[in-house]
């Protein structure tokens, strides 16, 4: 089974490794030590963490698309027809194309607040072939 080291729960919960660290002392997310002492979070136990945290999202109720995507605009480019919109979720970032009608409608600026919804039946799965321990 694999585990993580505190600072890569963090990177894969989009958090700083402090709020990993305060999950773990107060009992929200367990953690062992391991023959260094240092803490590691196994990887179901972190995979329920983080599926419990989407149950807190309420659009996810009201919507059949799962994969939801809340951050920041970073960049917005407009022409006469189009627009493309650039949001960074945690380490994730999201481009969208859209009508420019739509980004006028929803407001979206640099700096505002977004979540891009993706609804899709080909999704690829990649992995960095290597196995935690």
């Amino acid at each position: 089974m694999p585990t993580f080291q505190i600072r890569e729960a963090a990177t894969l919960l989009g958090v700083s490794a402090d709020t990993v660290r305060r999950w773990v002392d107060s009992g929200r997310l367990p953690a062992a030590r391991d023959a260094s002492g240092r803490r590691r979070v196994d990887g179901a136990e972190l995979a329920a963490f983080m599926r419990a945290g989407a149950d807190d999202d309420p659009a996810r109720h009201l919507s059949s698309a799962r994969n939801r995507f809340r951050g920041l605009v970073t960049d917005v480019v407009r022409d006469r027809v189009m627009a493309s919109v650039e949001i960074q979720a945690g380490p994730h970032r999201v481009v969208s194309l859209m009508s420019r009608e739509a980004a006028d409608e929803l407001g979206l600026e640099v700096g505002t607040v977004a979540t891009a919804v993706v609804k899709s039946t080909n999704v690829v799965v990649e992995t960095t072939g290597g196995h935690h321990a």
